[in-house]
């Protein structure tokens, strides 16, 4: 594996740990140049503070976690010039108090990303959403 390949996989885990932890800030820090987007292009937010606002609003706490496990798997990366693309699987599951640890969302990203001073940085995250479980403990808000 290429340096360029390990650094943009480790951006990849490190968004998962920081949501798992609530972290809602440091989630905004990481797309403080980018902005997320759905599958059909609708910008959700942009910037650091309206990244840690769509997460701070729009997740769920339980005793000061949001009792999620984010995975990324199968990442396709293509790296060109100082950008890259990274297709990947993603799978949330949750576990709350009276309720089994279960799958509750799936889907794909398409994430783009810059290499600046020698810092890969997301430049957008496009969410595909292709299964939902029960998210009525996780999100504050109904995905149609």
């Amino acid at each position: 594996m290429s340096l360029e390949r390990d650094a943009i996989l480790n951006l990849l885990g490190h968004y998962c740990e920081l949501m798992d932890a609530g972290q809602w800030a440091a989630v905004g820090d990481l797309f403080a140049s980018a902005e997320l987007v759905t599958e059909d292009g609708t910008v959700v937010a942009a910037g650091a503070d309206a990244v840690r606002r769509l997460y701070e609003q729009g997740t769920r706490m339980h005793d000061g976690s949001p009792r999620t496990r984010h995975l990324t798997a199968n990442s396709v990366i293509e790296i060109e010039a100082g950008t890259a693309i990274a297709r990947s699987s993603y799978v949330v599951f949750q576990g709350i108090e009276g309720s089994p640890i279960q799958p509750i969302i799936t889907g794909r990203y398409r994430d783009e990303f810059s290499c600046v001073d020698s810092q890969w940085r997301f430049v957008r995250r496009c969410f595909f959403v292709d299964q939902i479980g029960d998210l009525s403990n996780h999100l504050t808000y109904e995905l149609a």
